[in-house]
């Protein structure tokens, strides 16, 4: 008869409860790391009990009262585009000579001023197109302005926008459409690369008072008879697409067809990006439409800088279109 011998488990639990039990130092009190590492006054309540105590309940007065300003979707560590672009103007800046290609210059500047004319092949056309450079300053021929300091460049983008502000209210719509088209070329060139942050700056609030004077002008004609009113009233601020007339619908969409029509991908782009917000007499639903094709129209822009700050404008409009229907 065999007998099998089971194994003992007395050394195992000896073991166990040797290993269970703390170590102890000298004088029999277990030892944690990570116990006599915590001991004492935590840094940060030490910190905040030195600070003076106005101090901290200024502090999150001013931080309740910016949290109020901002719809409850905005956290307080929003900054605004305004504020953020004195900035950018202060810190991107050069000390090239930069230039400016349109046709609304000033005629006073005609010794920098090289007018584009199409190439001629015989001699006396060369002739006579260089004999009509020198008095050739009517609105329509494109003329680049060559060697302009950094400050001479902002006058000069400050007049296209004053101009496109002039051209609008003496009802040249047409002009002011072609003041903006042209600002929006000039984000193509990146000759100087330092200075296109602020050069974004500057164009991209040509094409802000662009789409500005678009959405006010649209929203001048939206006069509309409330339920059981006889008096046409102006739309409210928070007006739904069902409270706009028929006839400013159509005049939104006209400015929509004749910026799609607009021959060259950059310009189309910023343009239409500029009266985004005019997509709010339509729909609520356009948005979204908008959004996804021109996110998809800007992967056409080959040049990846141009390309990454038209994605910030767009997101800019977008994000402040999202702001006014949320306050």
């Amino acid at each position: 008869m065999v007998v099998e011998a089971k194994p003992s488990t007395k050394g195992r639990k000896s073991s166990a409860a040797n290993t269970s039990k703390p170590r102890s130092g000298s004088g029999g009190l277990s030892i944690d790391p990570l116990s006599s590492a915590l001991e004492g006054v935590d840094p940060l309540s030490a910190l905040a009990a030195t600070q003076p105590s106005h101090s901290i309940a200024g502090h999150q007065k001013s931080t309740n009262q910016r949290k109020d300003s901002l719809p409850r979707e905005i956290d307080d560590t929003f900054e605004p585009w305004s504020s953020k672009r004195t900035g950018i103007l202060n810190k991107f800046t050069t000390s090239e000579k930069l230039s400016i290609t349109t046709s609304f210059l000033p005629s006073g500047d005609k010794d920098r001023v090289v007018i584009t004319k199409p190439t001629t092949t015989t001699v006396s056309d060369k002739v006579k197109n260089r004999l009509e450079q020198l008095d050739d300053f009517e609105e329509g021929s494109v003329k680049e302005m060559l060697n302009l300091s950094q400050q001479d460049y902002m006058t000069r983008i400050e007049e296209l926008n004053q101009a496109l502000i002039c051209a609008w209210n003496r009802d040249q719509r047409v002009k002011a459409l072609k003041i903006a088209i042209q600002c929006a070329k000039m984000l193509a060139d990146t000759a100087v690369v330092q200075f296109y942050p602020s050069k974004f700056v500057l164009i991209t609030d040509v094409l802000d008072t662009f789409g500005r004077l678009v959405y006010d002008r649209i929203k001048e004609k939206s006069s509309y008879l409330p339920p059981g009113g006889r008096v046409p009233i102006k739309l409210p601020a928070n007006f739904t697409p069902d409270k706009v007339p028929e006839s400013a619908k159509e005049t939104c969409r006209n400015w929509f067809y004749k910026i799609a029509s607009i021959r060259e991908l950059i310009p189309r782009i910023y343009v239409e990006m500029a009266i985004m917000r005019c997509y709010g007499y339509l729909d609520q639903g356009e948005y979204s439409n908008a959004l996804n094709k021109l996110t998809q129209a800007i992967r056409g822009i080959g040049d990846p800088l141009v390309s990454i700050y038209a994605r910030c404008y767009l997101s800019r409009v977008f994000q402040y279109v999202l702001l006014i229907n949320l306050i």
